[in-house]
């Protein structure tokens, strides 16, 4: 528990320093969420909407909060919004959770606009599991492990070279050096979730 506080308190501090620091305030969510402290992720997740409305995973994260807190109506709420968003910007894990949650809610799901891939991919190709989209392979994978052929074989060059710029914002505002197992398993956390693969 002394470990959970100290990520709480790393993570208030960043979002207090600069109340529109969208990745220090996911951080916070995530945290809190962690911990079961479900009015403070609530927050917190509710303040990256205001500042990102088009952040899709983070109406999953808080429609589950509320869904804890028994605000089924409130829930989904978010997830339709969540659906929608989620699908024009191609983000499919965040978009197939929200659809399900849905339907296991008896809600009605919303009409999506975004078609299904219309061909499969060619060698050198993917069907990338970001944008959703059949887009070139990178030519080698980004690690020389069982990681980094996953993401070659379910990523398009184009989402990587995305990732590579989100994930130097994810070190240096969230300090963390990647000598440290834990600080190696936040920044694996955080690319899994951009890149909408399951860790």
């Amino acid at each position: 528990m002394a470990d959970i506080n100290s990520r709480i308190e790393q993570f208030k501090k960043m979002a207090e320093a600069d109340p529109e620091n969208e990745l220090g305030h996911y951080s916070l969510g995530r945290v809190y969420f962690d911990a079961e402290m479900l009015p403070e992720a609530v927050a917190s997740f509710e303040r990256v909407v205001a500042i990102n409305p088009k952040h899709s995973k983070v109406y999953q994260l808080l429609a589950t909060v509320l869904l804890k807190q028994n605000q089924r109506d409130a829930a989904i709420e978010k997830l339709t919004a969540g659906v929608k968003i989620a699908d024009e910007r191609g983000d499919i894990m965040p978009k197939n959770e929200m659809i399900k949650m849905l339907t296991e809610l008896g809600a009605p799901v919303p009409e999506l606009k975004r078609a299904v891939a219309e061909r499969a991919p060619t060698d050198g190709e993917v069907q990338c599991h970001r944008c959703g989209k059949v887009k070139p392979k990178m030519a080698h994978p980004p690690f020389s492990n069982a990681q980094g052929k996953i993401i070659q074989e379910k990523i398009c060059a184009d989402c990587w070279r995305e990732w590579i710029g989100m994930g130097t914002k994810v070190i240096n505002e969230l300090r963390l050096p990647l000598s440290d197992p834990r600080a190696q398993k936040e920044f694996d956390r955080h690319m899994y979730e951009f890149l909408n693969l399951k860790d």
